[in-house]
């Protein structure tokens, strides 16, 4: 029997074993999460180079392992006021659509699941600017975690 769920788990896709896994993170005081699915790699204290005639969000670029990445400022996207880096600021590298981007963020805080369940849209009311960037919000117990929409925000002005 052991051999059995042995093989069924050789067997399945990163979707399956990654469903309703997703990364937390902290930008102020509140709590975004993304599909751990996206995520290859968290780093700190790595080197931004500043690339002229960027938008304000784009801090610059980032070498990881020979691979040049653009490092979005995930504060400045939402609009809110910059903050020194520290030695909790994280950059999140992630794969989206066959880009590799680094998103810098106050903190990271956690892998977690919200199970399909608990997971709903956000409210219609348009409550602030970097609510746009919210694609669902999850609960777990009490708490509400905020999942980001990638597509709205790499790609929306």
């Amino acid at each position: 029997m052991a051999a059995e769920s042995e093989h069924v788990t050789q067997n399945q896709s990163i979707e399956e074993i990654t469903k309703d896994q997703y990364l937390t993170f902290i930008i102020d005081d509140e709590e975004y999460a993304i599909g751990i699915a996206y995520i290859q790699e968290i780093v700190n204290n790595l080197s931004i180079t500043v690339v002229p005639q960027t938008p304000d969000y784009v801090k610059g670029i980032v070498s990881l392992r020979g691979d040049i990445i653009p490092a979005i400022d995930v504060r400045c996207r939402f609009h809110k006021p910059e903050k020194e880096f520290d030695e909790q600021t994280c950059i999140v590298f992630v794969e989206y659509q066959g880009y590799q981007l680094g998103l810098i963020v106050d903190k990271v805080k956690e892998v977690m699941f919200i199970e399909e369940d608990f997971i709903a849209p956000p409210p219609s009311a348009k409550l602030s600017y970097y609510n746009q960037f919210v694609k669902s919000i999850g609960q777990v117990g009490d708490e509400i975690r905020l999942l980001l929409d990638l597509d709205k925000f790499l790609l929306q002005d």
